[in-house]
């Protein structure tokens, strides 16, 4: 059998060292109230602070902490070290269970505030790829088919907004992240006369955990919080994969600058898009993260399990990952430029004008299902006859609907124009310039608010 460290196996030393500084932060705050409770003499109380201060200082110096079974037996090893045996009666009237719950709580508090900071970012780097493409006209699509025309703007603010409800999923998260545990103990509370509600004003909760056991053993937090970077992630995919696209020389939307991108081993002429591949490929891994949180949590009994150590590396990963694929496709998109001229030549394939004929014999008071199969058998017609909406004569148009008298007259042409069919977009929300202009005053507005 192999010579195995037991010890080391039932550690989590090797990741939870990240919360070293929260886990001095929450430690001085329960110091401090059991100072006020009267549960600690003023004296010890001062020197357990002033030796957790010291740690803190020297954690800010790149001095790490000796290895210990987990982080927190490690700041209090080094604590008693550092002031004595004094340093143990920091640990009255508290579990490492809420303990570690409260660490965790702390640290996500933290890294939302953070992502949250990081998106702000994007969506005004968002914004003013928008502003500077105000005028550029695009294909839209469906089905990955060509579908109607588009303002550039419009299509880049479309994942603005899906930020913009990214952070609304993370902020109204932290407010079930923001629930101290701590005096939840072992699983049973404490006989110690504590203040919780000081705790919690201590270390900024909006307040306290109702059950013990739901205190300790709660990850739901956790769980909701992956989900939130996986929904971010899900959006960030979505925006590389048109990167993608957009950068293949079928399409030629797009370039972003070289080093965004590589060149192949064996093709000179090349260059791929590997930044947003790989963002693409590690939404997979956050997924992945979600799922192994779940997993560890199906089924455990109440209250404090072993397994809950196992949350730790999939949160970590989470956050790492998803902060540095934001703050990768941020800069990304800033050295974004869009080919005008490409792109309105692609508005020609597709007959994009269709719709707009459809709503033209609507506006003559047509019902709209026989205006779409006048407009189909009329793009039937081009493609036979290898013909654009706009080559079409007013003799032809009017052959589609032979009535009592001639349904198109010359204003069909203005109708079916791309820059008239963007420009009439004006309902709210549309890609007009005019409807753009406000969702970017708008988005602005938030982003503004939300950075205070």
């Amino acid at each position: 059998m192999k010579n195995i460290d037991f010890e080391q196996f039932i550690g989590s030393f090797a990741f939870d060292t990240r919360l070293a500084e929260v886990d001095i932060t929450g430690s001085i705050a329960h110091v401090e109230m059991l100072v006020k409770c009267k549960i600690l003499k003023q004296t010890d109380g001062s020197k357990i602070i002033a030796g957790l201060n010291s740690i803190l200082k020297s954690l800010k110096k790149d001095w790490t902490l000796p290895k210990e079974e987990d982080i927190h037996y490690a700041v209090e090893k080094e604590l008693t070290r550092r002031i004595g045996a004094v340093g143990g009666k920091m640990h009255t009237a508290r579990s490492r269970n809420d303990q570690v719950a409260t660490d965790l709580r702390l640290y996500l508090r933290q890294e939302t505030d953070n992502i949250i900071a990081l998106i702000n970012e994007f969506q005004t780097t968002i914004i003013k790829k928008s502003e500077e493409n105000i005028n550029v006209i695009m294909p839209g699509f469906t089905h990955l088919q060509p579908a109607q025309p588009v303002l550039a703007a419009h299509h880049l603010l479309a994942y603005a907004w899906m930020l913009e409800r990214d952070k609304e999923r993370l902020t109204d998260c932290r407010k079930r992240i923001n629930v101290l545990p701590l005096g939840s103990a072992a699983l049973a509370g404490t006989s110690f006369k504590i203040d919780r509600q000081y705790s919690a004003k201590l270390l900024g909760f909006d307040g306290v955990s109702e059950n013990s056991l739901d205190g300790v053993s709660d990850r739901d937090f956790a769980v909701e919080f992956v989900f939130c970077l996986s929904t971010i992630a899900l959006h960030l995919t979505r925006f590389c994969e048109e990167i993608i696209l957009w950068m293949n020389p079928e399409f030629g939307y797009i370039k972003i600058a070289d080093k965004f991108t590589s060149g192949s081993s064996i093709m000179p002429q090349k260059r791929n898009p590997d930044c947003a591949e790989v963002i693409r490929g590690k939404s997979g891994r956050i997924f992945g993260d979600l799922f192994a949180l779940l997993t560890i949590v199906k089924s455990l009994p109440l209250a404090y399990n072993r397994d809950l150590q196992e949350d730790k590396p999939p949160v970590f990963d989470a956050v790492d990952n998803v902060k540095l694929c934001v703050e990768v496709i941020n800069e990304m998109i800033v050295t974004l430029k869009f080919d005008k001229a490409k792109t309105l030549k692609s508005t020609e394939k597709g007959f994009m004008a269709a719709t707009e004929i459809a709503d033209y014999l609507a506006r003559k008071d047509i019902p709209f299902r026989e205006a779409h199969g006048v407009v189909k058998s009329i793009v039937e017609y081009c493609i036979k006859n290898s013909k654009t909406l706009s080559s079409l004569s007013l003799q032809e148009y009017n052959k589609f609907y032979p009535k009592k008298y001639p349904i198109f007259d010359d204003d069909i042409f203005k109708f079916i124009d791309l820059q008239n069919i963007v420009a009439k977009k004006t309902s709210e929300g549309g890609t007009s310039v005019n409807s753009v202009k406000k969702q970017i005053s708008l988005l602005k507005n938030i982003v503004k608010r939300k950075q205070k």
